[in-house]
């Protein structure tokens, strides 16, 4: 039968297929719209069982936030390759998604909720038999705080961050904490939440690693690593702290330093000594990083400067 250049119009706007996809699907249904998508769905399904064991390392991070600022989500819609990605129509597609994310509270429930009077799994599917790629949600996160901010690094990595007040400036502070977790990677919010356990087994690997380095190094005959005596601010008990400022003295001291110039001395070398044994919190807890707009002082600090405010929460998603 002849299929007019409307229907197939009619179907590509609703199901986003291309125009020979949509023109076939109608010929097969006979001019049948409900036929001609479920031959499109049963495409993508084929495509997808194809296609299921391919990584989707591509896509478009992206967030939202409540007109209120009291919760957000963000999710990674991942495809294939970055020509995908880059696409206008892929990145209206994930805005369509984080819109519907927007309105559920778990991964799970978005799957399961409607987008054009199919899941968002169903549609999932429906694309990639569209666009011929795995596309995937890859990450969903969801916050709640008395005030959200987000920060999204050109579409590949998006961060969100909630405050316990609405406080002034609020919308900068959160801003800057999200490009913070954005950029730098922290994994937890404080070194308090670490697992002593973990400490103690990443202590001794990182250890172990910098002792295997400095063999290297002195077969080179270069300036050896500092092999730290611990890697956190959990580590770092006042009888810890106590033998590490009795060290510094008797160096001063072996030095000829006069003593009383060491309370001039003392504060610098504890803050080196803090500095060199607490790289995991460096590494992994927002609070305990250095500002990236002033490393001078901590995020923790940098904080404080809003008054009377604290990070209750935070959430990272990226691609890969």
């Amino acid at each position: 039968m002849a299929i007019k250049a409307a229907d197939v119009k009619k179907l590509r706007e609703l199901t986003g297929a291309g125009m020979m996809d949509c023109k076939n699907a109608l010929v097969e249904a006979e001019g049948n719209f409900d036929k001609a998508i479920e031959i499109l769905r049963k495409k993508g399904q084929k495509i997808a069982a194809k296609r299921a064991d391919r990584e989707s390392t591509e896509g478009v991070a992206i967030t939202k936030i409540s007109d209120d600022n009291t919760y957000g989500v963000a999710i990674v819609l991942a495809c294939e390759t970055d020509f995908v990605a880059k696409n206008d129509s892929f990145k209206a597609l994930a805005q369509e998604f984080v819109d519907v994310a927007f309105t559920t509270k778990t991964k799970e429930e978005f799957l399961a909720a409607n987008i054009g009077g199919m899941t968002v799994a169903e549609k999932l599917i429906e694309q990639t038999g569209v666009i011929g790629e795995k596309i995937d949600i890859t990450s969903f996160e969801r916050i709640e705080a008395p005030y959200v901010g987000a920060y999204t690094h050109v579409g590949k990595i998006a961060a969100m961050v909630g405050l316990t007040a609405d406080v002034d400036n609020a919308a900068t502070l959160t801003k800057d904490l999200a490009m913070q977790a954005a950029s730098m990677g922290a994994t937890s919010l404080s070194y308090k939440d670490f697992d002593p356990a973990y400490v103690a087994s990443e202590t001794e690997a990182r250890i172990a690693a910098i002792v295997k380095d400095n063999e290297e190094l002195v077969r080179l005959g270069k300036t050896l690593k500092n092999v730290p005596q611990f890697v956190s601010r959990l580590q770092l008990t006042d009888e810890a702290l106590a033998n590490a400022e009795e060290a510094a003295k008797e160096q001063l001291k072996a030095e000829g330093k006069p003593e009383q110039i060491w309370d001039k001395i003392l504060p610098g070398k504890m803050e080196r000594f803090i500095s060199d044994n607490t790289t995991l919190d460096q590494e992994q807890c927002l609070l305990d990083q250095k500002f990236i707009k002033d490393e001078k002082k901590t995020v923790a600090e940098y904080v404080s400067t809003f008054g009377d405010v604290e990070v209750k929460n935070f959430v990272r998603v990226t691609l890969g």
